[in-house]
């Protein structure tokens, strides 16, 4: 590196130009990029998470140009985040984070292939990006998969069935090829379950079908595979979720590809964008992963729910059109859209000298891309696991282009600075392209900075004007859910909590109510998180106080039917089984109940009602400060019911059990 001793002043001035500071050419340490010893491993993509618990369930909603704009900045190749993998959720009728996605079987006889978005969403994916590589993975299991048992791999043969009708409804009915499929998320996996799934692929002429286990921890998926040939010829890659940028030994020694199947999980404000440009680098430097994906997607369901604005963009506000490019799409970018799955590692990858970490890949044929990071570690922590204390502080670093690379004279530069100090941070900015001098270039690298240098061209920093301004959801909302070919089976912002929500056309009913919303679920799943004994959806704004909920009812269960109408329910999620909020139910049997907790225990009121299965009711419920009041078809049932807490939350509609029920008009008033 003598040639930097001898540099010329003009050419370390244009090197400061590009730069912004000032480079010591006598400090750098330097790193050699080489393909002379051979490559690495092969780079599988970076993707995104759909589901795992509804997570694009606002999307769908969007008015255009808006939901195409969003779709732009995740998926359209050298525009934004540009991903390479769209995994979803092969839904499961049950609640899998914030909320339930439908399953393609609620029943053994039952087939349909158009419920939910998902199709949708791996529709539009692909129609970006021809080449994205789509996963799917069940969270849960329809209940007769599990025949009354929350346990699938008792009857390994129905689970199979199950899964691979899946995807044989994605190519017959979407034209979706699913290139790999998971077994069950973050659960005990069952080696006899996964060499069935591998047969029934290959007998229904799906060979090309990778199988990804276990979607959970390293350990012990890796020693099966090691111990047993049968289970290493089935499985294709082994998925690990949090990982921390590790692996063990374990898991190098069956040769296998290994995937941070599920990544990230972390709010996206400028430490979310920290966390995954560390991890994007250094999942690859200390653990040999291949393919980064994270959870969730787009942050597209109520912020109230957990993990709000986890994805690596928000969009949850269908009803105003707003939403927001977060950092974490253009740090993305720095990867994406100068690499290629197919591409390959070079084995020079590795730490810097004073922190932070940097990778080079090459697609074979002269291209390079470089990507490096110097996050420090309180601006790049995740939500999990731990992260273990490290120093990072600037730098000068030396890269030296040896073997292939070593006649490339000119490097594209893209840099994203995140300023914590001054809160004036800078994304994907395209600087002066670096000329290089006998195949080498220094920067100055500050913390909290990320660098690309590629020969790839084609970088850009996409952008549309911006959307329309953030608003509350309205206050006045209305939904008879008259539409005769619904472009999706759930109705508008409804997030389903527990059951599922369609939909339905009553043949047997020519009077006003042939279109309505149906509860169609009429067992407990085979569920993943804590599922509450009813059904529910939630609706609205989690800050509503004073409202009016109304909704016209019909009851399908003659012995046990009970449906409710509710305000102020203030959880969702994994904890829906403990939401709290004023619940108005009415019953089968002639009663009626109003309670301040889904599960019925703490009454306000009761007394009868008249109601009866297979007829018509209107309810409406009042809350107001700390009274609650209700009616039933246009008459006072009960009023001044106290109500000291929840101060307030969503409104809902909701089911006694897992039973069919209808719903119809649901109106709100908040005041």
């Amino acid at each position: 590196n003598l040639y930097f001793l001898f540099f010329s002043f003009e050419s370390w001035a244009a090197v400061f130009l590009l730069l912004g500071s000032v480079v010591d050419p006598c400090s750098s340490q330097t790193y050699a990029l080489n393909d002379k010893a051979g490559l690495g491993r092969v780079f599988d993509g970076i993707g995104g998470l759909s589901g795992g618990g509804a997570t694009s369930r606002l999307l769908v909603n969007y008015a255009e140009p808006y939901r195409s704009q969003i779709l732009d900045y995740l998926f359209k190749p050298n525009f934004g985040a540009s991903l390479h993998i769209l995994k979803v959720e092969i839904g499961g009728d049950s609640q899998t984070t914030d909320g339930t996605e439908p399953s393609h079987m609620h029943y053994e006889s039952d087939e349909n292939y158009f419920r939910g978005y998902e199709w949708w969403l791996m529709k539009e994916a692909k129609r970006r990006n021809p080449n994205v590589t789509l996963i799917g993975l069940p969270w849960a299991f329809p209940g007769w998969v599990g025949h009354g048992k929350n346990w699938p791999y008792d009857f390994p043969d129905i689970t199979a069935a199950y899964v691979v009708n899946w995807i044989l409804g994605a190519k017959q009915y979407h034209d979706l090829d699913i290139q790999y499929v998971g077994i069950w998320n973050e659960r005990n996996f069952d080696s006899k379950y996964i060499k069935l799934l591998r047969y029934t692929l290959d007998k229904n002429g799906l060979e090309g079908v990778r199988i990804i286990a276990s979607d959970n921890l390293w350990e012990p998926i890796t020693l099966y595979l090691l111990l047993d040939p049968e289970l290493g010829r089935a499985v294709d890659v082994i998925g690990a979720h949090y990982p921390g940028t590790t692996t063990v030994k374990e898991a190098v020694k069956t040769q296998k590809k290994l995937w941070s199947s599920e990544d990230y999980s972390t709010f996206n404000d400028e430490v979310g964008g920290g966390c995954w440009a560390r991890i994007l680098n250094q999942n690859y430097v200390n653990g040999n992963m291949t393919a980064t994906i994270s959870w969730n997607l787009v942050a597209s369901y109520y912020e109230d729910l957990p993990f709000g604005r986890d994805g690596l963009m928000t969009a949850e506000e269908p009803w105003s059109g707003n939403y927001v490019v977060e950092s974490p799409i253009w740090i993305t970018a720095h990867t994406t859209q100068f690499t290629q799955p197919g591409w390959t590692y070079l084995q020079t990858v590795g730490h810097l000298a004073q922190g932070g970490s940097y990778v080079a890949l090459t697609d074979g044929t002269g291209n390079l891309t470089v990507v490096i990071e110097t996050m420090t570690h309180d601006h790049s922590v995740c939500i999990r696991p731990p992260l273990p204390p490290f120093n990072v502080t600037s730098q000068n670093a030396t890269f030296q282009l040896q073997g292939s690379f070593a006649s490339i004279k000119e490097l594209q530069v893209w840099r994203s600075q995140f300023n914590f100090k001054t809160k004036k941070p800078s994304f994907f900015e395209k600087l002066t392209p670096l000329k290089l001098v006998d195949g080498s270039f220094t920067l100055n690298l500050a913390e909290d900075e990320v660098y690309t240098l590629t020969t790839i061209t084609t970088g850009q920093k996409g952008s549309y004007p911006d959307p329309p301004p953030s608003a509350r959801f309205p206050k006045v909302y209305k939904d008879n859910f008259d539409i005769r070919n619904p472009p999706f089976s759930e109705a508008p912002d409804f997030a389903d909590q527990t059951g599922v929500f369609e939909y339905y056309i009553n043949l047997t009913d020519p009077g006003p109510h042939v279109f309505t919303l149906r509860q169609v679920l009429t067992e407990r799943p085979v569920t993943w998180a804590a599922d509450a004994d009813q059904t529910i959806s939630v609706i609205g704004d989690y800050q509503w106080h004073d409202l009016t909920v109304t909704c016209d009812v019909f009851m399908e269960s003659v012995k046990t039917g009970g449906v409710f109408i509710a305000a102020r329910v203030d959880k969702g999620g994994q904890s829906i089984r403990s939401a709290n909020g004023v619940f108005f139910w009415v019953f089968a049997d002639g009663t009626y109940k109003v309670t301040n907790d889904l599960a019925g225990q703490t009454v306000l009121a009761e007394g009868q009602s008249g109601t009866r299965a297979y007829g018509w009711h209107t309810l409406s419920l009042t809350v107001k400060g700390q009274y609650a009041l209700g009616q039933l078809n246009g008459y006072p049932l009960w009023k001044n019911a106290v109500v000291l807490t929840p101060k307030n939350g969503w409104a809902a509609i909701g089911t006694r059990s897992f039973e069919l029920a209808q719903f119809d008009n649901f109106a709100v008033v908040a005041g």
